[in-house]
């Protein structure tokens, strides 16, 4: 899932994987919720390899949950891998374009 919202700061990219939508992961003291009004709602579209990545390119910020988007963002570089979270059974990483 793919959504785009505009805010003050820019354009703001959330991604995840469909299997973690509504899931919470913990690590120590860390909770990650992958909710459906961040990640999903009407506005969400399917993120498929392209799209991913064309939507982390086009993003101020973005906010990634999930095995799969996660290693698609690596793959392209977008993310560097020494980076991403491992929270509970699942992975997350946070882009930020300065």
């Amino acid at each position: 899932m793919l959504t785009r919202r505009e805010t003050p700061e820019g354009t703001l990219v959330a991604v995840c994987d469909t299997a973690v939508l509504g899931e919470t992961f913990e690590e120590g003291s860390v909770s990650l919720e992958v909710t459906e009004e961040f990640y999903g709602g009407a506005d969400a579209e399917p993120a498929e390899a392209d799209a991913v990545v064309e939507g982390l390119y086009d993003a101020d910020t973005a906010n990634l949950v999930g095995e799969g988007c996660v290693t698609v963002a690596v793959d392209a570089g977008v993310i560097d891998a020494e980076r991403v979270l491992e929270v509970g059974d699942t992975l997350h990483a946070q882009l930020l374009w300065l």
